[in-house]
């Protein structure tokens, strides 16, 4: 406790230098976690808007021809539902889809898309596929999402000429109605596609009972009986945007390393200055009766408490900010939608008593090291030379 006491009464003592340090210590220390939660936030968003809008929470079992990135394997891209699967399918525990490419003709321009069918009344994937319900007209109802709306100036209500190829790669076309226009943040699901029911899209493509990928709310234990089918668990469907997420989190690391490093470096600039110019103070204590190992704690006591005052004041100053960022977000500037990241109009900070407890703990055990470093010195001291001031 006295050496506690004699630590506080120094550091205070020093006055501008101390609260310096603690100013820049504390701005890292602010920084990182804002930037780590940000991160943080960001992948959440993704991973649960990806999960539970585009894959389900169980993966999908994939036709063994399907390659998303290769519109060519579209066309072989289906077989009959899995025998394993048909109860999870029929009990709505799974939803079977089936994709075909197809081609539109929006105020007379030709576009080429990806018409997927589905279950309207599947619980599987929080997509609004309940509104695909047939309207006035009678004819296939089609849901779209608002970029492909845009994109083609098509509306709820619309009628839009279909042409696609059915098994035996014959050309058919009709006429379809556009029964809603969904909002989501998940462009894989929006973008140059319309979905209609699967009864339809399979009576037209003459493939019953046929389906490209089925997704899933609890994972596949083992796999498919069938070699036609391929089971992708979440851990493989998002892997690009694990990815993604690992790299921007090395960048940030990165740059809050530097910025700490300053910080720490002028804790230990401190220390290295104090013990030049603190020689006579130290020769007294020793003098008195304090040993080398007290007269060492005593300093680093000193470089601690900095750590200690700048994370007091951190959490103080930048708990507003804090708050801010989980409850209002961070607006994402305009056009940033065109990249394809599920993450809508704001990013949410979150915080997790890891980042929290866990950032807090390293960089104060940091302090602590750069505190004590420095003193080392102190132990070859003879107290005589310290009087000396040598």
């Amino acid at each position: 406790m006295v050496l506690f006491k004699l630590a506080w009464r120094n550091l205070v003592g020093a006055g501008l230098r101390t609260w310096l340090n603690v100013l820049v210590l504390a701005l890292a220390f602010i920084l990182m976690i804002w930037g780590k939660s940000v991160v943080d936030g960001m992948a959440y968003q993704l991973y649960d808007a990806m999960t539970n809008i585009e894959f389900g929470k169980g993966g999908q079992v994939w036709n063994s021809e399907y390659d998303p990135l290769d519109p060519l394997t579209i066309e072989d891209a289906h077989s009959p539902y899995p025998e394993e699967l048909k109860a999870l399918i029929k009990s709505d525990d799974a939803a079977a889809i089936l994709i075909r490419q197809g081609t539109i003709y929006p105020e007379g321009r030709m576009q080429t898309i990806l018409v997927k069918g589905i279950n309207p009344n599947q619980k599987v994937m929080d997509l609004p596929t309940n509104q695909i319900v047939a309207g006035a007209t009678g004819l296939t109802p089609a849901l779209i999402g608002q970029k492909m709306a845009d994109k083609t100036g098509l509306e709820s209500g619309d009628l839009l000429t279909v042409r696609w190829r059915d098994v035996a790669g014959t050309f058919d076309a009709r006429e379809i109605e556009i029964v809603h226009v969904m909002n989501t943040v998940v462009q894989t699901v929006d973008r140059n596609q319309i979905w209609i029911p699967i009864s339809d899209l399979q009576n037209m493509s003459r493939m019953e009972g046929e389906a490209t990928i089925i997704a899933l709310t609890e994972p596949f234990e083992g796999t498919p009986k069938s070699p036609a089918w391929v089971y992708h668990d979440l851990d493989f469907l998002l892997r690009d945007t694990k990815d993604m997420i690992t790299a921007k989190n090395v960048g940030g690391d990165i740059m809050y390393g530097i910025l700490f490093a300053i910080a720490l470096l002028a804790i230990f600039d401190t220390q290295v200055l104090s013990i030049f110019r603190r020689k006579k103070e130290m020769g007294t204590l020793m003098a008195m009766g304090l040993t080398r190992a007290k007269v060492i704690g005593l300093f680093t006591i000193e470089g601690s408490l900095h750590g200690i005052l700048a994370f007091t004041a951190g959490f103080i100053f930048g708990f507003p900010l804090f708050y801010y960022m989980a409850v209002h977000g961070y607006a994402i500037p305009g056009g940033t939608e065109d990249f394809g990241m599920a993450l809508g109009n704001r990013i949410y900070a979150k915080y997790g008593a890891g980042l929290v407890v866990g950032t807090t703990s390293l960089l104060f055990a940091t302090v602590v090291l750069v505190s004590w470093l420095p003193t080392r010195r102190i132990s070859k001291l003879a107290p005589t030379d310290a009087l000396r001031g040598k």
